[in-house]
């Protein structure tokens, strides 16, 4: 009987010391999870730390940590990379903007020449392919640095319907130029948001540069609140929208104009997305049948 007593007194020690364990094991591995998670806020500037005095555990714990060096070194050779690249293409691309201002120079000098008709179409010629290279030169130069700047503009309340009514009354001429129906939709109230007047105008600039090229008799643009945000609207007809990949519209360097025909290197809609997130906004695009549509939000101040 005596034996029996012992062997369950035993037995229940050995059943709460697992018990213990168990919750001990539990309780360490929550903790590395939240360790993880920390690590990974602070860009791997941590290592994982236990004080459970199990061998596993500690091995877990070892392995975790070289992973997260690892990952750690990863990004800092990425981020050099990166910055380097960055500078590689700022640094061509500054170092070409001088002879193209001397060639375009020359050129304009030669308008003055006695030249004959073929010679006056090759030099029309020229300056076309000159403004082109000038263009995506300029436009290479400005993603560089808005890639290397982590900085926010200096943000001030902008009344959103007054902004964009006299973006377009500024580009009027090039509107009637191009043979452009604009159809406008403002609020009579004004519509607060905080932005970089530079920056939001470089924004409108890009989108309507892209419906310069590619629009198909007339542009909306337009400016709502709509679930407690800003949206500025602005969208055009397109002749081929089976042709545009509205997933891709933003990245580096794509093109509906898979000729290459109208000019630029592809990166005036990605240049537009830097430069409203950098204003704390959103921007997208759709296709709604023939038509397409940036929408672009800020919260309203």
């Amino acid at each position: 009987m005596k034996i029996m007593t012992a062997g369950l007194v035993i037995l229940s020690l050995l059943v709460i010391y697992l018990l213990v364990k168990v919750i001990t094991m539990k309780s360490s591995i929550r903790n590395i999870r939240i360790e993880l998670a920390k690590t990974k806020e602070e860009n791997y500037n941590r290592q994982i730390r236990t004080t459970l005095n199990d061998r596993d555990v500690e091995k877990l714990a070892v392995e975790i940590n070289e992973n997260l060096d690892y990952q750690k070194n990863l990004k800092l050779e990425s981020a050099g990379s990166r910055r380097q690249l960055e500078k590689s293409i700022s640094d061509i691309a500054h170092d070409l903007r001088t002879p193209l201002t001397v060639v375009k120079g020359n050129l304009q000098m030669m308008r003055n020449e006695n030249l004959s008709d073929k010679g006056r179409e090759y030099l029309d010629i020229s300056f076309k392919k000159v403004d082109t290279l000038k263009e995506m030169v300029d436009e290479f130069f400005e993603m560089s640095v808005l890639e290397s700047d982590q900085n926010a503009p200096p943000l001030r309340k902008i009344d959103v319907p007054v902004f964009l009514s006299e973006f377009i009354i500024e580009n009027e001429a090039l509107i009637r130029e191009k043979n452009l129906t604009p159809n406008i939709s403002l609020p009579e109230k004004s519509i607060y948001i905080k932005a970089d007047s530079k920056s939001l105008s470089r924004v409108f600039s890009n989108i309507f540069g892209n419906i310069y090229k590619y629009a198909k008799g007339g542009f909306d643009a337009g400016v709502e609140v709509a679930d407690g945000s800003c949206v500025i609207t602005i969208a055009n007809e397109v002749s081929n929208p089976e042709e545009i990949d509205i997933n891709r519209i933003f990245d580096r360097t794509y093109r509906a104009d898979k000729a290459r025909t109208a000019g630029g290197a592809g990166l005036g809609l990605y240049i537009a997305k830097l430069l409203v997130e950098k204003q704390k906004g959103s921007i997208e695009a759709k296709l709604e049948a023939d038509k397409l549509k940036f929408e672009i939000t800020f919260a309203i101040e």
